[in-house]
This record gives structure tokens, sequence and C-alpha cells, in this order.
């Protein structure tokens, strides 16, 4: 016998677990982000400390030219390093973000279809065109859903490569100096 109330039980529980799950990973994705500033901050403290004395050591203008394109160096290299790693961290979490999501609505469909087949059985005799005109409703919602899913895959992977081909110009064109973080 059809049981609504059980059923709403079952989908709110799994709901939960989903809510948990995507909260467990916000969490440990912005550990990830904070640990990346904090050893970022850490590696420019103590960069900052070995330009100064780089500085105080200086003796003709000559060395301070010198020094001053070599820490320009340094601090681009830092800079696109320190981009790479946050771009990476955000991807990984977009990546992680997306799987979640995809299984949530994987477990959404698959409830909704067990729903609407265990309500249909338990339809008063002469529904059937109804019962059939929903369950079309809800097939057409999900294939189209599916659809957009692999259309914004396809555009999220376009634009990671562009990034990363981006990315990796820009490291080539970089001057070569010490590289950092």
């Amino acid at each position: 016998m059809y049981n609504p109330t059980e059923q709403f039980s079952e989908f709110n529980k799994v709901n939960v677990a989903q809510a948990s799950k995507l909260a467990a990973i916000a969490i440990g994705n912005a550990e990830k982000f904070v640990r990346l500033g904090m050893n970022t901050a850490r590696f420019a403290v103590e960069q900052s400390l070995e330009n100064v004395k780089a500085v105080a050591t200086v003796k003709d203008v000559q060395e301070l030219f010198t020094l001053r394109t070599k820490l320009a160096e340094t601090g681009v290299q830092s800079a696109l390093a320190y981009s790479k790693n946050l771009y990476e961290l955000a991807s990984e979490a977009q990546a992680e973000l997306t799987a979640a999501s995809e299984e949530s609505w994987a477990n959404y469909t698959r409830g909704m279809a067990k729903w609407v087949d265990t309500a249909s059985q338990s339809a008063p005799a002469g529904s059937d065109v109804a019962v059939n005109a929903f369950k079309s409703t809800v097939a057409a919602t999900t294939a189209a859903f599916d659809q957009f899913q692999k259309a914004t895959r396809q555009v999220v992977n376009l634009a990671d490569a562009s990034v990363r081909a981006a990315a990796n110009s820009a490291t080539k064109a970089a001057p070569k100096g010490r590289r950092a973080a």
C-alpha cells in the first residue's frame, strides 16, 4: 500500500545526508583555501626579510639595479605560482561540488521515479491517462536536465582548458627566476 509519509520521511533523510555531504565538501575546501593563504603569507614574510637583507648588502648602483630586476622576477614568479595554486584549488572544489550535485540529482530522479511508480500502482481505476502523462513529464524533465548537465560540463571543460593554456603561456613568458610557493 502507498504510504506518502514514509516516502516523505525517506526523501528528507536523503536530503539531510546530501546537505551534510555538501557542507563537508565546502568546509574541506575552505580549509584548503585558508591553508594556501597562510602558506602564501608566510612565504611573503620570509621573502620580504630576505629582500631586506639583500638590499642592506648592496654596495653600488649597478648591484642595486641587478637586485631590483631579480626581486621583480621573483615577485612575478610568486604571483604566478599563487594564481596557479588558487586556480587548482578552485577547480578541485568545483569538481567535488559538481560530482555531489550530480549524485544528488541522480538520487532525486531515482526517488521520483520510485514515487511515481508507487503512486501509480495505488492510483484509482481510470486514471491511467493522467498517470502516464505525469510519468512522461517526469521523464522529459529528467532528460532535459541531463542535457543541460552535459552542456554545462562541456562549457566548464572548455573554460578549464583555456585557463590552463593561458596559465602555461604566462608561465613560459614570465621571467625565469627563483620559483616560489
